[in-house]
């Protein structure tokens, strides 16, 4: 396919600076893209170059307002189907609706395959994403799906720290997750036990494993209201860890996140630019964004030339 096609990228109006910056490393421009809302919020949208024949990727999180950039994703895949695309893969750093993954209670809906649907059925024919939380909505699509991580940037962060490491699970689905990081950097491994007594509220009980004395290091996918991670920092400090910080791929810090993270007792909470990040959150002198926009390029570079996505993180 690359042979005979040019490769484009667009972007959606979710994390434009994402998208540039993955031009920046690419050393190409984002193709043009009419973006307008009506005043009754219906979204319009129009591509402002030929894209008859090309490969196509469209930079779109489906981050807050999540429905309006699910939408807009959906059109200029649409847009781009009737313009004769030749494959369009969509570049969604952020999968929205994630947590929605099975049905945990009578008469709910599967939300992420919804969201799957959604995408296929507007002409989507690849996704490209980073640490979904359930591997297993990759099931969901009917098409190739490319679930990249973003441990390599951490990774680099985290191995210049000086001092004896362990990396935390904040919670038993995530173990797997923080096994993983804890093997690639020699470290111990610990898990905070927890149980969720609402939506959006949990409560830490006690640890298992050993940190007194050693640098800690919360492991999560996503850091929404920051109860989870705070509440599991906090067992951390009362086990006597020596220091205390936390990384998370995608930063919703939606409702009270920054109040709680600026009352907790990490010492820095890494997050990665998935999702950007306003400027109250910007301000918020513990939190630490990282770029994802280096693997995402070497990604779109390897899909659009036919080779492994998989060998940028042997």
């Amino acid at each position: 396919m690359s042979g005979n096609s040019d490769l484009k990228i667009l972007s959606g109006s979710a994390n434009v600076e994402l998208a540039e910056a993955i031009c920046g490393h690419m050393g190409c421009r984002l193709t043009p893209v009419l973006r307008e809302t009506f005043s009754d919020g219906e979204i319009r949208i129009e591509i402002a170059d030929n894209v008859r024949g090309d490969d196509v990727f469209v930079v779109q999180p489906t981050c807050s307002p999540v429905n309006f950039h699910l939408m807009e994703l959906c059109l200029m895949i649409d847009a781009l189907k009737r313009a004769s695309a030749r494959r369009i893969t969509a570049v969604v750093p952020y999968y929205g609706y994630a947590r929605q993954d099975r049905k945990v209670a009578p008469r709910v809906p599967i939300s992420a395959k919804v969201v799957a649907d959604f995408l296929s059925v507007a002409g989507m024919h690849r996704l490209l994403t980073i640490d979904l939380h359930a591997g297993q909505i990759q099931g969901f699509f009917n098409c190739p799906v490319d679930n990249l991580y973003a441990a390599p940037v951490f990774l680099d962060y985290l191995r210049k720290m000086e001092g004896e490491k362990v990396i935390v699970s904040p919670d038993a689905g995530g173990v797997e997750r923080a096994r993983a990081y804890a093997k690639r950097m020699d470290a111990g491994l610990a898990i905070v036990d927890k149980r969720r007594d609402a939506p959006n509220q949990a409560k830490a009980m006690h640890l298992i494993g050993e940190v007194k004395g050693k640098i800690a290091i919360v492991l999560d996918d996503m850091v929404d209201t920051a109860g989870t991670m705070c509440a599991a920092g906090q067992v951390l400090a009362d086990n006597g860890a020596r220091e205390i910080l936390a990384c998370a791929t995608h930063p919703v810090l939606s409702g009270p996140a920054i109040e709680r993270i600026e009352k907790s007792v990490f010492s820095q909470i890494l997050v990665t630019d998935t999702i950007p990040l306003d400027a109250r959150k910007k301000a918020c002198q513990k939190i630490k964004t990282l770029s994802v926009s280096g693997i995402l390029s070497r990604a779109i570079e390897n899909v659009h030339g036919e080779s492994s996505v998989s060998v940028l993180f042997v």
